[in-house]
């Protein structure tokens, strides 16, 4: 096994995509730690866009379910990842689930 395929393993590219009127976030792909959790990357998108310390952020997995706030990234990815890759939706109101 090469050097350079061990670090894909730990992390893996996480799609933001905004819903509703929440702000549109100008990078949409990260890179993301297999073991960050959803409350983590929560406030990581609450930080970057700026929300008010009164806003709420939801985050949603196939357009369909919020997980829970302890659920990490890399489990969600293993069963709902497609492309190489993890689609979350988030917004600042209640939109499915």
């Amino acid at each position: 096994m090469a050097e350079t395929e061990e670090p894909q393993r730990r992390k893996i590219d996480v799609l933001l995509k905004a819903v509703g009127d929440t702000p549109i976030m100008k990078q949409k792909k990260w890179t993301v730690e297999r073991s960050r959790t959803i409350q983590a990357l929560g406030l990581f998108v609450t930080k970057f866009l700026k929300l008010e310390a009164g806003e709420q952020l939801f985050i949603y997995v196939n357009q369909s379910f919020a997980p829970s706030p302890e659920q990490e990234v890399g489990t969600l990815f293993e069963c709902f990842g497609s492309d190489n890759k993890l689609v979350l939706h988030y917004c600042k109101s209640q939109a499915w689930g």
